[in-house]
């Protein structure tokens, strides 16, 4: 497949631009919208014509309770529970960001869960078995079941996001390596330096078996070097092109730099035996290269095997590789609009502060994730859902419960749809579009309204519809859905008797912008149409002293999934 196909989008398009793009006010809507008017919802062409926000990188010293907390913990994790975010709350901000740094320990490998595979019994792991086109198809599967298990799986540790955000950085896609295990080694990588040290994970992916394969560093030779690594490394790991200064040449590096990191890159193939990347002297290119003004004019003699550490040595010592990456993060975490007031007060210190820190990214994260700018109100509620977060988050603030290790096959087969619903959605768990990751983390000026079309908005609807359906989803003998009954019977008793603190208990939870008095009535009328308040609440007694009586369950049931669905079907549900 072409991997740069994105190229062939306008230069404008590609740009990612440090001054304001389009800045979207939060929205709000006062009466539930059908599917068009939402989608409509999230375009909005004014410009801005101010500093969207004058706050930088001082340790937020505000209140902190549970909107603070929830903002926090739904950028950080894939849809917060609410015991969760009722924690966070009760501790300090100090508290909470250092339990989210705090890597878990390395998840045991995926299983074969497919009577296909053969090379091993159901139940034990593929990893470390000899390569076989026949097993494929059945390995990639558990390896992406496996992966959406780890996100729904996660406890309050920031690493899957990061794994998940490494994975939309250092691109490969699973289909074209067509090799699961090493998709599965690429997996651990990132994961092992997902809060760790981005230089020691540059160094290390630029040699592992999934990357050489998938940019074709394997078919590198000295007299042949193949370009396509050595750009993506510049242009999209690490420095960026910055402004482009002539036909093929941009500010932070040019195609000689290319084609001289092409060179440095030359002697490493891949090992299907041993499952890792090798070099050969023979396919090295033992020449002198010699880089550009923008990098100083720098030479790198041949080191052999150790050359190309010296060339992200060289990358990592320019002072616009860290303001690369920390804007990538920023739009992963905040918001994709970098004004200059932006870039002045939040980009830059934290630049250097990650060059100060030798690019360890902690330190980073845990001065973004503490600032006044990460909870300035207009940074909460503002991003709209990836299809990843929308899904996960809502198996996991719904506390919806999937089968058990001790059911393999139904556990990954469940992990598995979630895969297939993503995907629909157009976000598929280890295949992002093209080698510079999902668009809309980085195509102008949409960003991430292009989570929400045509295509994927219905989508979004029909999952949630299934899920707070009587049935559910039903596979391997198993089934998952919203227990409505179960959710309210987690809540305080006086909470969930009273229809106007149920409503807003849920609210509080699901949607991260404060619902108008009109949303609220809707909402209570949805719940109780026609009916009182008075109702709910003795309807829901009636289900408590007699919770096996099946009138009577029905009846509060048939009541939660209408507000429930209702509350899944608003635009803000989508935010984040």
């Amino acid at each position: 497949m072409n991997r740069r196909a994105f190229l062939n989008k306008p230069a404008t398009t590609l740009a990612a631009p440090i001054t304001a793009v389009l800045a979207r006010p939060a929205i709000g809507i006062d009466d539930p919208p059908a599917d068009d008017e939402t989608i409509s919802r999230f375009a909005n062409t004014s410009l801005p014509t101010e500093p969207r926000s004058l706050a930088g990188i001082s340790l937020y010293t505000g209140s902190w309770g549970y909107a603070q907390a929830a903002h926090l913990l739904r950028r950080c994790l894939f849809g917060p529970t609410r015991a969760e975010i009722n924690t966070a709350a009760s501790q300090t901000l100090a508290e909470v960001v250092d339990r989210l740094l705090t890597a878990p320990a390395a998840p045991a490998p995926p299983l074969n869960v497919s009577a296909t595979d053969t090379s091993v019994p159901q139940g034990q792991t593929w990893v470390t078995e000899p390569f076989n086109q026949t097993f494929e198809g059945a390995r990639r599967s558990s390896l992406r079941a496996w992966w959406m298990g780890q996100l729904v799986g996660q406890g309050t540790s920031l690493s899957e996001k990061m794994t998940l955000f490494w994975h939309n950085h250092f691109v490969i896609e699973l289909g074209d390596i067509n090799d699961a295990r090493y998709g599965y080694q690429y997996c651990a990588l990132l994961r092992q330096h997902a809060l760790g040290n981005i230089r020691q994970l540059t160094e290390e992916v630029t040699v592992a078996p999934a990357m050489l394969r998938y940019l074709n560093g394997n078919q590198s030779t000295a007299n042949a070097p193949n370009e396509n690594y050595g750009r993506e490394l510049l242009e999209l790991f690490t420095v960026g092109k910055g402004p482009l200064i002539g036909p093929v040449n941009y500010t932070n590096y040019t195609e000689a730099d290319v084609q001289a990191a092409a060179k440095v890159l030359t002697g490493w193939r891949d090992n299907t035996t041993t499952i890792a990347g090798y070099y050969t002297a023979s396919r090295h290119n033992t020449t002198t290269k010699q880089f550009s003004a923008a990098f100083q004019n720098a030479t790198i003699a041949n080191l052999g095997d150790q050359e190309y550490k010296a060339l992200i040595a060289l990358i990592f010592a320019q002072q616009e590789t860290a303001k690369f990456l920390c804007r990538k993060l920023y739009r992963w975490f905040v918001y994709y609009v970098i004004d200059a007031t932006t870039e002045a007060e939040v980009i830059e210190p934290l630049a250097r502060l990650l060059v100060a820190n030798n690019y360890n990214v902690a330190p980073v994260l845990r001065t973004l994730l503490s600032s006044e700018h990460f909870y300035d109100a207009v940074n909460m509620g503002c991003v709209i859902k990836s299809p990843l977060d929308f899904t996960v988050g809502t198996c996991r603030q719904l506390q919806m419960v999937f089968p058990a290790a001790s059911n393999l096959v139904a556990q990954y087969g469940m992990w598995d749809y979630l895969n297939s619903s993503t995907n629909v959605q157009q976000q598929y768990l280890g295949d992002p579009p093209n080698v510079a990751g999902w668009p809309a983390y980085w195509q102008t000026p949409q960003y991430y309204e292009m989570w929400i079309n045509a295509v994927t908005l219905p989508r979004r609807n029909q999952l949630t519809d299934l899920f707070i359906s009587t049935n559910g989803y039903s596979r391997n003998g198993a089934n998952i859905k919203i227990n409505v009954i179960d959710l309210v019977l987690s809540l305080p008793p006086a909470t969930a008797a009273d229809p106007n603190l149920l409503i807003a208990e849920l609210a509080q939870l699901l949607l991260p912008i404060t619902l108008t008095a009109n949303q609220l009535t809707y909402l209570n009328d949805t719940l109780l149409p026609g009916l009182p308040d008075f109702e709910w609440t003795v309807e829901w007694q009636q289900y408590l002293a007699a919770p096996t009586n099946t009138t009577r369950k029905a009846a509060v049931e048939t009541k939660l999934r209408a507000l429930l669905r209702t509350m899944m079907g608003l635009a803000e549900y989508h935010l984040s």
